[in-house]
């Protein structure tokens, strides 16, 4: 599975939180968790949960941006560690299909690239809906990996990797279309779905943060493809940034509800 999955179990654990430094300083990334919390609707005073926090930078904006209190979880103590050493004292190590809270303790509740990653996104959708108040709102942000394309020679070729990298490197990799009908589902109401796309021309950003040209060598590796189709992607791949011509892109989607 994706290293997010168990990052405690990784052999370099603390690399997974320069991981989420890299990517929070990508303008796409600030751009779409800004309005993540634009979407929580924030009230001077509120109270948050902000599940599977990574490092704490969305908990921390949303605090100094709204004068507000937020509770982090992640389910690694690796991260926790990195959250209370950058001075968020409001951390729990925790399940996300399992909150440790009270239900209507929390004005608003967000979920930023974790549902993917979950064994059973439909109960910490659940619990993410138990937790938060009648009135108050829930966020869910994650890319969906069906969306992907990406410009090199061999279209085929590149389906299938992109295609492994939906199915089989994330738990739920195109989940994220489906998150309205889920909290619609749970009784939610003013449901809205926002689109964002993170596109990618130049490699050595995002590319060196999300492994875009890995992706076949590890697919190979796990024999989902033939060793000889994964050199020949990564050539490709090669070509079409010497040609100035390599384009990739995700569709995140960005959901948000009112709990009843």
């Amino acid at each position: 599975m994706h290293g997010f999955t168990d990052v405690d179990r990784q052999p370099t654990p603390g690399a997974w939180v320069g991981v989420l430094d890299r990517l929070g300083g990508e303008p796409f990334y600030r751009s779409y968790q800004r309005r993540v919390r634009e979407l929580l609707h924030p009230v001077p005073g509120g109270r948050y949960l902000d599940v599977g926090a990574g490092t704490g930078a969305g908990a921390a904006a949303l605090t100094d941006e709204h004068d507000v209190s937020v509770v982090t979880v992640d389910h690694a103590r690796t991260m926790a560690a990195a959250m209370r050493a950058r001075g968020l004292t409001r951390c729990a190590v925790a399940d996300a299909h399992h909150l440790p809270f009270p239900a209507d303790s929390f004005d608003g509740a967000w979920a930023d690239r974790t549902l993917q990653h979950l064994a059973d996104p439909h109960a910490a959708i659940r619990e993410l809906v138990r937790v938060v108040r009648p009135g108050g709102r829930v966020v869910l942000a994650d890319p969906d990996y069906d969306t992907q394309v990406l410009d090199i020679a061999d279209q085929g070729l590149a389906r299938r990797v992109l295609r492994f990298r939906a199915d089989v490197l994330l738990r739920n990799g195109a989940l994220a279309h489906q998150h309205a009908g889920l909290l619609a589902g749970h009784g939610l109401v003013d449901v809205a779905v926002e689109p964002r796309t993170l596109l990618v021309r130049n490699p050595t950003a995002v590319d060196n943060v999300l492994g875009l040209r890995s992706w076949a060598a590890t697919a190979a590796r796990r024999g989902a493809l033939d060793p000889a189709d994964a050199r020949a992607f990564e050539d490709q791949f090669d070509e079409a940034v010497a040609a100035r011509r390599f384009t990739y892109a995700v569709t995140f989607f960005l959901t948000a509800a009112t709990v009843t």
